[in-house]
């Protein structure tokens, strides 16, 4: 199954999402997102553990 993930499933007031076939593809994605447009966040262990926690199967 693809998997999801947006920002408002995080709480954030970013109207952005992304789907991919896996996990590890998402996360790139995200990384990419996090890096570009939320430089707040810190992409330690614990916050991708915390965003993992968040992805959809679609």
């Amino acid at each position: 199954m693809a998997k999801s993930i947006s920002c408002h499933d995080a709480g954030k007031n970013c109207d952005w999402s992304a789907n991919a076939p896996t996990e590890a593809e998402l996360m790139v994605k995200i990384e990419e997102h996090v890096k570009a447009e939320h430089k707040e966040i810190e992409l330690s262990p614990e916050n991708i553990a915390n965003i993992k926690t968040l992805i959809k199967e679609i």
